[in-house]
């Protein structure tokens, strides 16, 4: 408790008043004020003081950081975003990985389901089982449709609910990340849990990651966490590649009318607000969630459709902004 009156902190202040210096801590007094005491008053530094102690505070944390190692055999990461669930992130990112492989059969593309409490990639991509080891001790992904996958889903029951601690989770991670055969991949695609939490800061701080894609809604609420999610990827130097409009509009399957059931054009105005692009629109369709719910990703289960032509248009756009970036 402090013991120094109010007199006697203005005489203090008064005794200091010429000096470009500000109290941080008056001391234990009980006699009167003479004269300084340099055990009684500290002084804040400025200037060139101040820029050094912020450098070392800087260089302190940085030591902390753990260094970016690439994935054996991956050659570029992207990962894919939402600032909340129930938006099609997951979805957007299987399609996105067909789309990928369809544009360009001459790439290898895999996919990581690094959404550790709800993974969706085994129903999405129809498979099942656990990976076999290698002679490295490494897990081998499941494949399907071209696409080897990997996902907490294959190491736990269907049902079974995944209650962990955060120190779990970041261990399960690390080992979906750095203990998984991959062979050689052009892209491997991140399905990102939704938020801003724990998952994504270890994921961005341990691995090069080429670009980030953000899935949204154009719905306000939906939008306000897609735009914490792109600012998150900024704080952490990952390159925000543009956003995804997923449900942009409902076409009825009996008229063809047109429907925007949630808003329109919402993530067009916060892609200008953010300074990025929209790498494409796709609708709100039947087909889409039919397709999703079989595990036959309507990019490859109806190719000719105007829905999977909106995934390809999305993979086209993720490839070029890539290829900016990396100028």
């Amino acid at each position: 408790m402090f013991h120094c009156s109010c007199r006697t902190l203005i005489q203090v202040c008064k005794l200091f008043s010429a000096k470009p210096a500000s109290v941080l801590w008056a001391g234990r007094h009980t006699g009167p004020l003479t004269g300084v005491c340099k055990h009684d008053v500290r002084f804040k530094s400025s200037g060139a003081g101040e820029r050094t102690l912020q450098e070392r505070q800087r260089a302190h944390m940085a030591r902390g950081l753990p260094k970016q190692k690439p994935i054996a055999g991956v050659k570029e990461v992207i990962v894919v975003a939402s600032g909340k669930g129930g938006v099609g992130k997951s979805t957007t990112a299987v399609n996105l990985a067909l789309g990928l492989t369809a544009n360009d059969q001459s790439k290898q593309v895999g996919i990581l389901d690094a959404d550790v409490y709800g993974p969706s990639v085994p129903k999405l991509m129809n498979l099942r089982g656990n990976p076999e080891l290698t002679d490295n001790n490494l897990m081998r992904p499941l494949t399907n449709f071209g696409i080897p996958c990997m996902s907490m889903g294959f190491l736990v029951e269907d049902t079974a609910p995944i209650v962990w601690r955060g120190l779990m989770v970041m261990s399960a991670i690390e080992k979906l990340l750095r203990q998984v055969d991959w062979g050689l991949l052009d892209y491997l695609i991140v399905d990102m849990p939704p938020g801003t939490g724990d998952v994504q800061l270890s994921i961005t701080q341990n691995i090069p990651i080429a670009g980030a894609v953000i899935v949204s809604t154009p719905q306000d609420i939906a939008l306000l966490d897609a735009r914490r999610g792109a600012e998150m990827f900024r704080k952490v130097n990952v390159p925000v590649l543009g956003l995804v409009q997923n449900m942009s509009v409902f076409q009825c399957p009996q008229c063809n009318h047109q429907t925007h059931i949630f808003g329109s054009d919402g993530a067009r105005e916060l892609a200008r607000t953010l300074g990025v692009e929209v790498l494409g629109d796709i609708p709100l369709h039947l087909n889409i969630r039919e397709k999703s719910d079989k595990g036959q990703p309507v990019v490859v289960s109806s190719p000719d459709s105007p829905e999977a032509e909106a995934y390809r248009r999305v993979a086209s756009a993720v490839v070029r902004r890539l290829a900016e970036e990396s100028r």
